[in-house]
């Protein structure tokens, strides 16, 4: 006799919580964000670049989500981005109201059989990123090396923090594709101590130096010709350096072509912006409009360029899921090449 009491008394409930929902469902995504908070996680420490960046873009882009919230930024460091990602993917609010800047590594991650990339990169949604990268194989202007060919005969010291770390990866793929003999000596808490190392004649060279670090950061390198510029590699070549070759242009075999493409996705991905899995697609398309429409801003461009930030390609989400996608449809003979050269083979 009290089954029936029971459905009502459940039928009712749910009547009432669908009742409650509703409005937020039918919410424009204007009346959602306006009045609240939008959380941005920054997957680095405070004073790097990528810290810089996000901040940069923080300051300008909640006038340009509809409702214009307020953007908090908080630091979320460790594992090369992995951390925050996984935040991302698992724990944070699929609401719209939290996003990550993250390192560029952090797409390709599962991909490499990285067991503490607990992610789907292919199900996490891209917002799109300011800019992309341009690696570089840089040597101290002291170095015996001075072409890459030398590179090719002689072996070359590089720095790096670890055997997995990024520089010791493009290293280990210029020796793969170009031939180079870039020895890798890893220890090094971070770049900068590399640099110095460089700078004593300790090293030769980085294992990769984004472009826009350089520019950034040691503009006074560039300008005193206190290194040489080997070889570039991304998604394109960067006509800041028309002298430089450009190493894709470098191979002929259609595995190797791919292979440096899958490798250079990273860099097409710039500093990259990245939101939960499931969004509502309004906000979602709110949000890839809001990033967009900072990038082109022109108060948010001058302080870019007073901060000396490289913002001058910028990638809409949708492209940047695209290509994210793409990589993880390569044939599994590259991907198996790929991981052998991430995991030091």
């Amino acid at each position: 006799m009290m089954k029936p009491a029971c459905a009502r008394l459940r039928t009712t409930f749910t009547v009432l919580a669908l009742a409650a929902v509703a409005p937020a469902l039918a919410q424009t995504p204007a009346e959602f964000y306006r009045g609240k908070n939008v959380n941005m996680i920054i997957s680095s420490s405070p004073g790097g670049g990528y810290d810089i960046l996000s901040r940069t873009v923080a300051r300008h882009l909640g006038k340009h989500i509809p409702g214009n919230p307020n953007v908090i930024v908080r630091n979320m460091p460790g594992a090369g981005g992995i951390i925050a990602t996984n935040h991302i993917y698992k724990a944070a609010s699929r609401d719209g109201l939290t996003f990550a800047g993250v390192q560029n590594n952090t797409p390709f991650e599962p991909l490499l059989g990285t067991k503490e990339a607990d992610y789907d990169a292919t199900k996490l949604n891209w917002l799109g990123t300011p800019s992309v990268e341009t690696g570089t194989l840089i040597v101290w202007h002291t170095s015996p090396i001075q072409t890459l060919e030398d590179a090719r005969r002689m072996e070359m010291t590089a720095g790096a923090s670890g055997a997995n770390s990024t520089p010791s990866f493009f290293a280990r793929l210029l020796n793969e594709l170009l031939g180079t003999k870039i020895k890798v000596i890893v220890g090094f808490p971070g770049q900068n101590e590399a640099y110095i190392a460089m700078e004593r004649g300790e090293l030769d060279s980085y294992g990769v130096t984004f472009w826009s670090s350089l520019t950034s950061t040691k503009q006074h390198w560039i300008k005193d010709k206190k290194i040489r510029i080997l070889v570039q590699y991304g998604p394109e070549k960067d006509m800041a350096l028309p002298d430089v070759p450009y190493g894709p242009d470098l191979v002929t075999k259609e595995d190797d072509k791919l292979l440096f493409e899958a490798s250079y996705a990273q860099l097409a991905a710039g500093r990259p912006f990245v939101a939960p899995p499931d969004i509502p697609a309004d906000r979602l398309a709110a949000l890839r409009k809001a990033m967009l429409d900072t990038y082109a801003d022109k108060e948010f461009l001058a302080e870019a360029e007073k901060l000396q930030l490289q913002v001058d390609k910028p990638t809409s989400g949708e492209k940047l899921q695209a290509q994210i996608g793409r990589v993880y449809q390569m044939p599994q003979r590259v991907i198996d090449r790929l991981r052998r050269i991430a995991q030091g083979g």
